[in-house]
């Protein structure tokens, strides 16, 4: 596994924007477009799942409508609002001799990105899957499996934008495992001394 940084060529996708003289460069949503559909896709995929058998009777048509927002809001979370939101990116590459490899980037410049950005960004990527999940299991239990298909797609989208992205963020080449892991231990070891102390 691969970390690299981006210089500010590499993320910068609208330069042009920037240098528009009537928007003021302390705005706190730097890019409101790639905010916009960084959020769109995501909430019109939950929307159409739960107003889908109001709103139509055709099971294929809501089907293929629900997969063509979650691809699209795959495709933009990981190719655009993730360099411009956060500075982050992920991907994989294979070799010539066929072997993969991901590659992590993160942005060195971290005042590029703004607070207000930041926080939609990490929200939308983190609630949507749990929402998805969710959906997951009252289609189990209302036994609804031929959405299940549908949702287990939802999950696996967003799930993997989210994977990618953590891993950009705590870092390419760390563990995750073995953090948690180390987490856990030092929160156990606090609370041991804590009732140490007590005692």
């Amino acid at each position: 596994m691969m970390r690299q940084n981006l210089s500010e060529e590499d993320v910068s996708l609208f330069d042009a924007e920037d240098d528009v003289p009537g928007r003021s460069r302390k705005s706190k949503i730097k890019h409101p477009l790639a905010s916009f559909f960084h959020l769109f896709f995501r909430v019109s995929a939950i929307l159409v799942y739960l107003l889908c058998e109001i709103l139509s009777s055709s099971f294929i048509a809501c089907m293929v409508t629900i997969i063509l927002l979650l691809s699209c809001d795959f495709w933009t979370v990981k190719n655009v609002t993730g360099r411009l939101m956060v500075g982050l990116r992920w991907w994989n590459q294979v070799d010539d001799d066929g072997k993969s490899h991901w590659v992590f980037e993160s942005r060195k410049d971290k005042k590029a990105s703004s607070d207000s950005e930041a926080r939609i960004f990490w929200l939308g990527l983190v609630v949507c899957p749990i929402i998805w999940v969710i959906f997951v299991f009252s289609t189990l239990f209302s036994f609804k499996i031929k959405w299940l298909a549908v949702v287990i797609m939802g999950v696996v989208l967003q799930g993997a934008n989210l994977y990618g992205y953590i891993r950009c963020k705590v870092g390419g080449g760390t563990n995750l495992k073995n953090m948690a892991t180390s987490f856990l231990g030092r929160q156990f070891f606090k609370q041991a001394m804590a009732k140490h102390e007590e005692s």
